[in-house]
């Protein structure tokens, strides 16, 4: 599949706010001269399927495929989520995670281990 000729992988209309993997991957490929998606895969060290999943929107970008991505391409990593339509300025966590549950009050890492010994690896 030649990335320059082939304009139907995008997904999303033209370079507005939609998410489009599609555009990212095939930026990314011209950048780095690869031919189709396996040998994009192996420009970024990570396996075939996982360039195929994130192409047909059955995984999302996470930041250590941008990080492949970045160090592979030298693109910007804030370029590289503007690419695929990510145009968030930060990730926030949901107002529920990291909090202690109802009626457990919040203690310190040092006192969670010291009450729990057997968790440690």
């Amino acid at each position: 599949m030649d990335y320059e000729a082939n304009d139907d992988t995008t997904q999303g209309e033209g370079l507005g706010g939609d998410y489009s993997p599609g555009r990212l991957l095939d930026t990314l490929a011209a950048k780095l001269n690869a031919r189709n998606d396996a040998a994009l895969a192996r420009a970024i060290e990570v396996a075939p399927a996982i360039v195929s999943k994130i192409r047909h929107g059955r995984l999302p970008v996470g930041a250590s495929i941008l990080l492949r991505m970045h160090e592979a391409s030298g693109i910007d990593i804030r370029e590289l989520r503007d690419l695929m339509g990510d145009r968030r300025g930060r990730h926030r966590m949901s107002p529920t995670e990291f909090r202690p549950r109802e009626g457990q009050a919040a203690q310190p890492f040092q006192a969670q281990q010291a009450a729990n010994p057997s968790s440690e690896s």
